[in-house]
């Protein structure tokens, strides 16, 4: 458990910097010192002359843009009224219009005025309608801070006006350190986090009541308007990654005074139950704790590890103690934030447990009290090396790992089965993931955008929100060290424009539900787990002992590449545990390894590493394109040389490809930065000699795409620059030669 812990509070660390870094005050050194133009040929030239800089410039932001996707937004967002939950997604309330959203985590902190500005215009181009604000409203002994409170009024109005929506997410334990004689943490000594302790102590509830209210119904200072008013705020968190089912909840190292909390108040639990604490010890078989003082009242906690290993009836009366007061604490603080006026649509939290399994289907349980479930998630690449949690710095090592090919952590390991845009849906809520990404360096992260957009698609997933957006500008970062996650990037944001259409239109169509789980929630709360659990690894090995063909039955794991078929969902119930799954026999065909989706859109072969897409109005290939030789779909036929690459074609009509008139090409490949050099391990790791530094580059790209329509040699192809707007004609549709440097074309009558 120990090492758990420290893994959880090195990664924790991570998104802690990553949150300073987002607030603007890492400072990019600055690559001024040569024109644009001679800058990009110097790096053109260092690289081998095999990938091209990615300097977009300055983007005007203009309507001749053909990746502008502003239209895809409301006139401002709210315009049709607070985001609410109905039939199991979400809706504008005044017209009942479903919604979708494609997000980040941002804007940078630190943008004002028109720099704000400007960068809500920009994300609206690349298809995002909503912002994850992701950061505390109290200052260090926490107080209300009343400046952050007005600075959220400003981001919140930059937003609106592009129809980019906001989800609040205020309280994180990284983000607070109480000090010693705090009157509502006490026994902290300024440096430890207070983990877990919201969701008992009622004292620190009541101030962090005070940060919601001082949010929502301090009166802005641009409109006079109060944020519980506004419709432009979709939705609200509760909690930020952190559980009573996880490792952080440890007793042993929770302050006294604080411990003593939760140990008296599961005292009094047991004795309800029992008669007193000392009848509840002797109910439990002598199985002991620690901390336990039935004289005092007082019960103390096992370790996880343990209560989920042996399972005995005190273990299982702990999981129901800490279960009902996790979800005591969401159901109250709903009501509250209600009480306050709040009419979006509200989140418990987003977080993992100590075992996925067992555990897992509590902290889901729990989250039902909410609107809507969030999680988070994401897809790593090995980083090793002094706090590797949140940097990457010279002398790291890293795995390049594909997504497509479910590569493991550790290069040359048994693939593992598990993956952060896997989505189940769970008690017929919508369901998002508000942190994710593919982190950096590693040369597959190009994988990420249309991987979340066509199976997000697919699951019917309600909210995509990228993490992280540092920077509203294209670059690198470079210091001495980089954090893994910029957004801003050519493989990631660079991808956006097809991907959100995808995503947010619904270009892959939803599938239909291949699997029911019913859950008992008194055979969860026996800690029976569950046979789908998310986030849980599965590897090549332990896939082949799930039977096939046999009907499922309740405690049977099932296979998780079910998610790659159709939409999972997961209901509580009062019944016995059931499973209903669809035959998906002919869909996963661990043989070649290649799994479908039932709507017959989605092939991933994962052999191999390549994914064609193939719905009406979206169709590409992207992965291995080498390897996957040359890939036919329903209306075009597409080869590359390259080992990665992304090849999408999109209707902007939304009319199928076979009939659109105007229709959205994008090609990518890998990036790196300018100047980025790794050396071989023995072990297969790569290690970091040179973080490199501004530009951008991007792998030459190379390929044909020809369009099977009988009308194609009257579609005319238009090479677009970086910013969409035309560059040069390309010829026609019946064969579309990649330019080695062009990203985006525009195909139309």
């Amino acid at each position: 458990m120990i090492s758990r812990l420290a893994e959880h509070i090195a990664r924790r660390r991570r998104i802690w910097i990553a949150a300073f870094t987002a607030s603007g005050l890492v400072v990019a050194v600055s690559s001024a010192v040569l024109r644009p133009g001679e800058r990009a040929d110097r790096a053109a030239t260092a690289e081998g002359g095999a990938w091209f800089p990615f300097e977009p410039g300055g983007d005007p932001a203009s309507s001749g843009s053909a990746i502008d996707l502003r239209f895809l937004n409301e006139r401002f967002a709210g315009a049709h009224g607070f985001i609410v939950v109905r039939r199991g997604e979400f809706v504008r309330a005044a017209d009942g219009q479903p919604i979708r959203f494609w997000g980040v985590n941002g804007p940078p902190t630190g943008l004002d005025g028109n720099e704000l500005r400007r960068c809500a215009r920009l994300l609206a181009k690349y298809g995002v309608n909503l912002v994850r604000i992701h950061g505390g409203y109290f200052d260090a002994s926490g107080e209300v801070d009343l400046a952050r409170v007005r600075y959220s009024h400003a981001i919140v109005e930059a937003m609106k006006a592009e129809g980019i929506y906001t989800l609040f997410s205020i309280y994180f334990p990284l983000w607070l350190r109480p000090a010693p004689a705090t009157p509502w943490l006490r026994g902290y000594d300024g440096h430890s986090y207070p983990f877990a302790t919201l969701f008992f102590n009622r004292d620190f509830q009541a101030q962090y009541r005070k940060w919601w209210t001082a949010l929502l119904t301090t009166p802005s200072s641009i409109t006079g308007r109060r944020l519980v008013d506004e419709p432009a705020v979709a939705a609200l968190e509760i909690i930020n990654e952190d559980s009573l089912f996880f490792w952080t909840f440890d007793t042993q190292t929770m302050p006294d005074a604080q411990a003593r909390l939760l140990e008296h108040a599961f005292g009094e639990w047991a004795s309800s139950r029992y008669g007193s604490a000392a009848a509840a010890l002797g109910a439990w078989e002598g199985v002991e704790a620690r901390r336990d003082a039935p004289t005092e009242g007082r019960l103390g906690f096992r370790p996880l590890s343990r209560m989920v290993g042996e399972r005995t009836r005190r273990d299982q009366d702990t999981a129901r103690f800490l279960f009902e007061t996790q979800t005591r604490f969401y159901r109250e603080t709903l009501a509250f934030l209600r009480q306050v006026g709040f009419r979006g649509s509200i989140t418990a939290s987003n977080w993992i447990t100590a075992s996925p399994d067992v555990l897992g289907p509590l902290e889901k349980l729990s989250y039902t009290e909410g609107d809507f479930v969030d999680r988070h998630g994401y897809f790593g690449a090995n980083a090793k090396g002094p706090e590797s949690e949140w940097s990457i710095r010279v002398g790291h090592t890293y795995s390049d790992r594909s997504a497509l090919r479910f590569d493991a952590d550790e290069p040359g390991a048994v693939r593992q089965f598990v993956h952060p845009a896997m989505d189940p849906h769970y008690g017929g809520k919508p369901s998002t993931i508000s942190e994710t990404t593919w982190t950096r360096p590693n040369r597959f992260r190009s994988e990420a955008p249309l991987y979340y957009a066509v199976y997000g698609a697919l699951q019917h997933s309600d909210a995509i929100v990228h993490f992280a957006l540092d920077s509203c500008r294209w670059t690198v970062k470079p210091e001495t060290f980089m954090q893994p996650w910029t957004l801003m990037s050519p493989a990631m944001m660079g991808q956006f424009p097809a991907a959100a259409l995808v995503f947010r239109r619904g270009l892959v169509t939803a599938g239909p539900v291949v699997a029911e789980v019913n859950l008992e929630r008194e055979g969860l709360l026996r800690l029976e787990g569950t046979p789908l659990p998310q986030d849980a690894s599965l590897d090549e090995l332990r896939l082949r002992d799930i039977p096939r063909g046999a009907p499922s039955r309740p405690g049977q794991r099932l296979d998780p590449l079910l998610h790659y078929t159709g939409i999972v969902e997961l209901e509580f119930t009062n019944s016995p545990s059931q499973v209903r799954q669809s035959n998906v026999g002919s869909l996963i065909d661990r043989a070649t390894r290649r799994v479908a989706s039932a709507t017959g859109e989605l092939e991933l072969d994962y052999g191999k590493g390549a994914l064609k897409i193939d719905g009406a109005r979206a169709q590409g290939v992207s992965g291995n394109l080498q390897a996957a030789g040359s890939v036919q779909t329903k209306d075009l036929l597409i080869s590359s040389p390259l080992d990665l690459a992304h090849i999408v074609v999109v209707s902007l009509d939304d009319l199928p490809l076979a009939r659109s008139r105007r229709m959205l090409m994008q090609a990518m490949s890998e990036e790196k930065a300018t100047g980025f050099r790794t050396e071989g391990e023995s072990d297969g790791t790569r290690r970091i000699t040179d973080l490199g530094t501004d530009p951008w580059l991007v792998k030459e790209l190379a390929g044909t795409v020809s369009f099977k329509r009988a009308d194609a040699t009257r579609l005319r192809v238009t090479a677009l620059d970086l910013n969409g707007l035309p560059s040069v004609q390309a010829g026609t549709a019946d064969r579309i030669g990649l330019r080695p440097r062009t990203v985006y074309y525009l195909i139309e009558e």
